[in-house]
């Protein structure tokens, strides 16, 4: 079985959460995601989750508040893998931020682009997020930091 090792982003900001979805894909395909993505060989996941948030969001100012732990996700019957995610909780500095946006990703120029379109949901309102991706929601306390 395949063992990839992924990165999971929580963009926090005034107690809003970032969340895409893949605008040229069906919604039941899909479902409503964060950004997140796989770590190169040889990069560091504190690195891969700030290039795949960048990459899939077009935010800047992005940092890392803070690292929330490893999981594993399962994603049979999908694809014979099992996911080892490292989650992190980022916050972006810039101030004019949009309500809702559409970015894209061109996957290293390997592949047809990726749409997302993306938007902020309160963060208690954050459990609707699909594919085990909101698996460590409840360790991210909004407490100003992010701010």
């Amino acid at each position: 079985m395949n063992r990839p090792q992924k990165v999971v982003a929580y963009i926090v900001k005034d107690g809003r959460i970032v969340v895409l979805r893949h605008a040229d894909l069906p919604w039941d395909e899909t479902g409503l995601q964060v950004p997140a993505g796989t770590v190169k060989p040889g990069e560091l996941p504190e690195h891969a989750v700030l290039r795949e948030a960048s990459e899939e969001t077009g935010l800047g100012g992005l940092r890392i508040v803070r690292y929330l732990g490893t999981g594993e996700y399962d994603m049979r019957p999908y694809a014979d893998a099992t996911h080892a995610r490292h989650y992190f909780h980022l916050t972006t500095d810039s101030k004019d931020l949009p309500e809702r946006w559409e970015a894209h990703e061109d996957n290293d120029g390997v592949g047809e682009r990726i749409r997302f379109e993306l938007y902020w949901v309160p963060l208690e309102k954050a459990h609707v997020i699909g594919a085990g991706q909101g698996a460590f929601l409840g360790r991210v306390v909004d407490d100003g930091a992010a701010r």
